[in-house]
């Protein structure tokens, strides 16, 4: 019998583990858990699902519950090195957010919810960000990119592909 790779490394074990002071019981590591996978997967994987049920006591359909509750997170493959969302909201909106996503889906050759060919980026709609003095703005992976418009995107998007490809393999 050959036995099953694992999907959670010993430093994910070692971050989750660090965290249990922090929650009440382990149950309620299930969310920052799920975050430390897809930090470092950029997706959770069903095995990684199974894995942290496992870990934390429960049954891999409770973990699985509280994933797909949260758009946020991946199952079927890994996003783009960086996640962008592009702001939807009423503010945004009137001040270009549709325009910014579209030009940036269409430098990127990709829909709205896409990753590039090239694995750069994935670009995604957000409903809101909160930032509606910035109207329009991204998020992108942890950066909030403010008073957006359809050229500074696909400059930022130029800047993303340079900078990964200048960036050794194994730092990413």
């Amino acid at each position: 019998m050959i036995a099953a790779k694992r999907i959670l490394t010993t430093e994910m074990i070692q971050k989750i583990e660090a965290l249990a002071p922090r929650y009440p019981n382990r149950r309620a590591l299930t969310l920052p858990a799920l975050h430390i996978v897809n930090d470092e997967l950029r997706h959770v994987p069903l095995a990684a699902v199974v894995e942290v049920a496992a870990l934390l006591g429960l049954a891999p359909a409770d973990v699985q519950d509280t994933l797909s509750f949260y758009e946020f997170f991946h199952q079927d493959k890994p996003t783009g090195q960086v996640r962008a969302w592009v702001c939807r909201s009423i503010s945004c909106a009137l001040r270009g957010g549709e325009q910014v996503l579209q030009q940036l889906c269409h430098a990127a050759d990709i829909k709205p919810g896409g990753t590039s060919a090239d694995g750069a980026i994935t670009i995604e709609a957000a409903e809101c960000l909160g930032a509606c003095d910035f109207a329009p703005c991204m998020l992108a992976n942890k950066d909030l990119h403010k008073n957006l418009t359809p050229e500074s995107a696909v400059a930022f998007l130029q800047n993303i592909r340079q900078s990964i490809r200048s960036t050794p393999p194994h730092a990413h």
